[in-house]
């Protein structure tokens, strides 16, 4: 194999990776969106704050286990609480309502992170070793294996959830429409609930992924603003979309890291899913894998 041609896959590989990744995140807006019809824009804060609270647990000497179970716990009690106390009020209201719930929950946790556990950056070890590993001419940080890993089985869980359980048709229904599922005997508050608990899960995993590769502060919330992209490519409301959208996004930032910094000095892997997005919107407004939506007036 020619080095160009190694240099091309090893940054395939890592695209790859890191998109998956990605897609652990775009999940949980996908969960939320299709349940209740709108968006999370504090799932990055989410992300921060599972985050923090596995270096809290982990800082109080627990085992690994323990941290991982506590915020598990943890974010699911967060994602009820928050769905009773903030948001179940705006049940039946126009989705922009949610949506500025979501930016309000966002700002508080960004500023509520700081002043709680400071400003300094904290590491979250897990027991994977430092050792890169090799995947013929590529080799891949330990923590991004684990990444892809995990987020390749929940995504067949949830993908499973969705299609065949009892409970994931009728949270599909609830998104669709909430008189409409309320007037059928769906217990629309209960199946809101469920969508920010599980979302709460998803945040759960990504903090302790993105926290390991990343440190823990309060940069790790612009996670949320990088996958971005991600839901907007693949659908927000597609779940294989979000992972499709998320392998598309990592590869795209790895080769224009890859190719195009080395020109320009830097930076285009920042700007470059944003481009693709708007050109893929420009085509296809709701995403590669979306659900058309025709409305009629």
């Amino acid at each position: 194999m020619s080095e160009d041609l190694e240099f091309f896959f090893a940054l395939m590989l890592s695209g790859a990776s890191i998109g998956l990744m990605y897609s652990l995140i775009a999940l949980g807006f996908v969960l939320v969106y299709k349940a209740t019809d709108a968006i999370n824009f504090a799932q990055g804060e989410f992300v921060m704050l599972a985050g923090m609270i596995v270096v809290t647990v982990l800082g109080a000497q627990a085992p690994l286990i323990a941290a991982i179970v506590v915020v598990l716990l943890g974010m699911i009690g967060f994602g009820f609480g928050l769905e009773k106390v903030v948001l179940r009020p705006l049940l039946g209201r126009p989705v922009v309502a949610v949506i500025m719930a979501t930016i309000g929950v966002a700002a508080v946790l960004r500023g509520w992170g700081p002043l709680v556990l400071g400003i300094e950056t904290r590491a979250l070890p897990l027991p994977i070793g430092d050792e890169p590993i090799s995947i013929g001419p590529a080799t891949l940080p330990p923590i991004q294996v684990l990444g892809a890993v995990v987020a390749v089985l929940f995504f067949l869980v949830f993908s499973w959830f969705f299609k065949k359980s009892r409970m994931g048709v009728a949270m599909r229904a609830v998104a669709d429409n909430q008189q409409v599922a309320q007037a059928m005997g769906i217990n629309v508050e209960r199946y809101f609930a469920l969508a920010w608990a599980m979302a709460g899960i998803v945040s759960a995993l990504g903090g302790i992924v993105w926290g390991a590769m990343l440190g823990v502060d309060v940069q790790l919330a612009l996670v949320g603003l990088k996958v971005f992209p991600v839901v907007i490519l693949g659908g927000l409301d597609s779940i294989g979309g979000a992972l499709i959208g998320g392998l598309i996004i990592g590869i795209v930032e790895s080769l224009a890291a890859g190719y195009l910094d080395p020109y320009v000095g830097g930076g285009t892997k920042d700007f470059a899913p944003y481009v693709l997005m708007i050109l893929v919107l420009m085509v296809r407004p709701y995403g590669m894998f979306g659900r058309r939506q025709i409305e009629r007036v």
